[in-house]
């Protein structure tokens, strides 16, 4: 079974069972409540309100569980969690679907609200965990017999990677890992071969060997004396969508650095942890579409305006289109409004300045006020961009850029963005030091990702535009 279709297979048992849930309830609003309130027996059919809710109540349920990532990971999932998360779902939708549908009704006393929130809540939390445990359940079941698995990769072929190895092959119960091979750390750690694991090649290859073998999850496994290698492997694994783990000292066992998520697992230290609550990233991309959309339809006419400007001011095409890296390493065409002649690279990939000759007299002006900036608008909708997040760079920028300063890859963790906490503080880059020094700015974002961070950095962006003091 793959990811797909057990995606599938989830979001047909929540409207299924959402369905049922109000059917339920609306029986027994027609046979018990309103009874009560109307002191007479009332005929049940199933009129146009049943139907119309049979069709919105399901979608309503299913974009909560999209919201709160309800659908990702979906090999992942433990019962556990499932509870937990459909608790607070059918809390929170039952409370928005009791004031939106019922809190005006006319009620004989305060009870039959009561009656009627707790019904609701509880049809729909019993049967939607109900179909979900069983779903999670028999996934759980079959990651623990080994017939689902992680493509595994350990890093280290030394001691401690053949102990590690040994002790997840050797559970009874599987956490998932499906080890295809392991790359050497210092070129001696070659003990795991004896143990029919293949040797991949060095830690220096990770990048080529992950989209290869496919590789979901890495396990570092390096001696005491090696932890100096850690953060040269960890910036390679950087933006790339693997889940990281480190084999702990006992010092990070009492630190308190090892979590455990299942009684059965080998204790390993999760390195990724996720940077916002899944439901911030729905509201942060239903943001990105809702605003793009918006810009795109209400500054069409100034679009069109910039577009003849920049047509008039210099032979070539309006719009520039360029190769950029994106989330997860992914390449990708940002679109602008050209703002240099034509063959303005000619000798090669060049920054530009603020004196450079190869400006346009309008696309100086574009560029001070980041107008250059607005036909991205179309990357973000299409899901390339984001409204905030780091800016896209070259990759032939970027391998300059990582002689210097190799954690530039953890960018590569979310989407770019049209405009950035870098862009603010910094502005343009006119050249590869200047791009290490705005990295911090961007790193930090990174690091404090949330919606009030996004909101306070587009508001410094439009003071940017009005001020026109574009840097």
């Amino acid at each position: 079974m793959d990811k797909r279709s057990l995606t599938a297979q989830y979001v047909a048992a929540d409207l299924l069972a959402s369905g049922i849930a109000w059917t339920l309830f609306f029986l027994f609003r027609k046979v018990y409540l309103e009874p009560l309130k109307f002191q007479h027996p009332v005929p049940v059919e199933l009129d146009h309100r049943y139907w119309l809710g049979l069709v919105l109540v399901p979608l309503f349920w299913l974009f909560l569980f999209v919201s709160v990532g309800g659908y990702t990971d979906i090999f992942r999932r433990f019962r556990t969690k499932e509870l937990g998360q459909t608790l607070l779902i059918s809390f929170i939708g039952s409370l928005v679907i009791f004031f939106a549908l019922l809190l005006d009704d006319t009620i004989a006393s305060p009870t039959y609200y009561y009656q009627s929130f707790g019904v609701l809540f509880l049809l729909n939390f019993g049967l939607l965990f109900l179909f979900r445990f069983l779903l999670t359940s028999r996934t759980v079941r079959r990651v623990h017999d080994r017939r689902i698995g992680f493509n595994t990769l350990l890093v280290g072929g030394n001691e401690r990677a053949i102990a590690i190895h040994q002790e997840i092959e050797g559970l009874p119960r599987s956490p998932g890992n499906r080890f295809v091979g392991f790359v050497s750390v210092n070129g001696c750690d070659q003990h795991l071969v004896d143990s029919g694991v293949p040797m991949l090649g060095r830690w220096t290859d990770l990048r080529a060997l992950i989209p290869k073998y496919k590789v979901e999850e890495a396990i570092i496994a390096v001696e005491s004396s090696e932890h100096a290698h850690i953060s040269k492997i960890l910036n390679e694994l950087d933006g790339t969508a693997v889940r990281v783990k480190i084999i702990p000292d006992m010092y990070d066992i009492l630190a308190g650095s090892v979590k455990m998520t299942s009684i059965f697992g080998a204790p390993l230290i999760e390195v990724n942890p996720q940077i916002m609550p899944a439901w911030q990233f729905s509201l942060k991309r239903a943001m990105d579409i809702l605003f793009s959309l918006l810009a795109l339809v209400l500054l069409s006419p100034v679009l069109l305006v910039f577009a003849i400007l920049v047509k008039l001011s210099s032979p070539g095409p309006v719009l520039f289109s360029q190769e950029r890296i994106g989330k997860f390493g992914r390449p990708f065409r940002i679109h602008k409004f050209r703002t240099m002649y034509t063959d303005a690279e000619r000798n090669g990939p060049q920054l530009s300045s603020r004196t450079d000759p190869r400006i346009t007299p309008i696309g100086r002006w574009l560029r001070r006020t980041r107008m250059d900036e607005l036909p991205q608008f179309w990357n973000v909708l299409i899901g390339d961009m984001s409204l905030v997040g780091p800016r896209p760079e070259r990759q032939y920028f970027i391998d300059a850029i990582v002689k210097t300063a190799p954690h530039y890859r953890h960018l590569h963790k979310v989407r770019p963005g049209i405009t950035s906490w870098g862009q603010v503080k910094f502005g343009y880059a006119e050249n590869v030091e200047q791009m290490v020094r705005r990295l911090k700015y961007d790193i930090l974002y990174i690091e404090n990702m949330s919606l009030a961070v996004d909101l306070k950095i587009l508001a410094y962006t439009v003071l940017i535009i009005i001020r026109g003091d574009g840097k």
